[in-house]
């Protein structure tokens, strides 16, 4: 592995610049409240009995943001659909959110004309493409926000594009005092782990020096905490280039703590995600499934959320785990952003 102190060669290591990508988060946040705020043609909120956001990958994961920090406000259930196929619950009562940052994506484009076929009430949250192009042409609720990135490159836009239409359309109480909190919290961490700082003073490159040549394993709690292990998760994957796995608090404690047993812990890293108000119970769990997965010889560490809302609970903790990949895969030697596995598969379905 690469050391990590070195700013100059981490910069130049960063070719496509997502460290810069990562930085934006708390701008995005605030812009992509405004943005959700100010969209044009949202459907009436009037009825809806239930909420479907359909996206996959990086344009699925503000369904999760959403289902986690507003479920309790919005009294409808809300489903996230990583498929191109609709539930058949799925009718004119039903908001249906198509969310896909380049407006290409096969499955959530198939998944939103079905929508339509259905009568459901429909809103885009997108960058363009054949997804904005729809919804343009039909009149339909849309939340465009700014592209030239990738889609996990644009968690503050998507996630925050979508509360904010959801607040304009009545669906959610005003939310802006917990975005600007949220927006400054993640700033303060964002300043805690930059790039020029040496590792000694930086949590972030610390813990990507941890981990190493070990398969990270991120634990939260059912909520906020394992939305941010599922994006940790994901970037790990993408921008750390290494596989990884991500679980919750307190369901992992009834299948996978049996897993952590005769020294199988070995090569592998676990990370749990914390904050102040953890479901009742899960405290005392998490000292003693990590004490588990110590005991088979897994390393661990805990990184704590910060702020009094869990909005920025949630992004203190995705700012964390987005630079931690980001320099995991800087350290291995690797382009962040860079997806040739996703492109070769793309090319090798497209050829079947």
């Amino acid at each position: 592995m690469r050391l990590l102190d070195d700013e100059r060669e981490l910069r130049a290591g960063d070719r496509s610049g997502m460290l810069e990508h990562v930085a934006a988060l708390p701008r995005q946040a605030r812009e992509g409240y405004e943005l959700g705020l100010s969209a044009p043609d949202l459907p009436s909120a009037e009825g809806v009995s239930a909420l479907a956001v359909c996206g996959m990958g990086g344009s699925a994961i503000s369904g999760d943001v959403l289902r986690a920090l507003a479920a309790p406000r919005l009294g409808a259930p809300v489903v996230v659909v990583r498929s191109p196929e609709l539930p058949a619950w799925c009718q004119h009562r039903t908001l249906v959110v198509a969310s896909s940052y380049s407006g290409e994506t096969a499955e959530t484009l198939a998944a939103f004309e079905e929508a339509l076929r259905r009568g459901c009430r429909t809103i885009v949250v997108t960058s363009g493409g054949t997804l904005a192009d729809r919804a343009a042409e039909l009149g339909l609720g849309r939340v465009l926000v700014p592209g030239g990135s990738v889609p996990r490159a644009a968690f503050g836009y998507l996630a925050l594009g979508l509360l904010g239409a959801l607040e304009a359309m009545g669906l959610l109480p005003p939310m802006r005092a917990d975005v600007e909190e949220a927006a400054a919290e993640a700033e303060a961490r964002l300043a805690q782990l930059a790039p020029g700082l040496p590792t000694t003073a930086n949590p972030a490159k610390h813990l990507a020096e941890a981990i190493g040549e070990r398969v990270p394993v991120i634990w939260g709690a059912e909520g906020i905490g394992a939305v941010a292990a599922l994006r940790w998760k994901a970037q790990l994957n993408e921008n750390g280039k290494v596989p990884a796995w991500s679980s919750a608090l307190p369901e992992l404690d009834h299948n996978e703590v049996v897993g952590w047993s005769d020294e199988r812990g070995r090569r592998f890293f676990v990370v749990a995600l914390r904050h102040e108000g953890e479901p009742a119970g899960v405290p005392e769990r998490v000292e003693l499934s990590l004490q588990i997965a110590r005991d088979s010889g897994a390393l661990t560490e805990e990184v704590w959320a910060s702020g009094s809302s869990a909005l920025a609970r949630l992004l203190t903790l995705v700012a964390h785990g987005d630079m931690t990949a980001t320099y995991l895969g800087l350290a291995h030697g690797e382009d962040p952003t860079e997806m040739e596995a996703i492109v070769r598969l793309k090319r090798a379905l497209a050829d079947a």
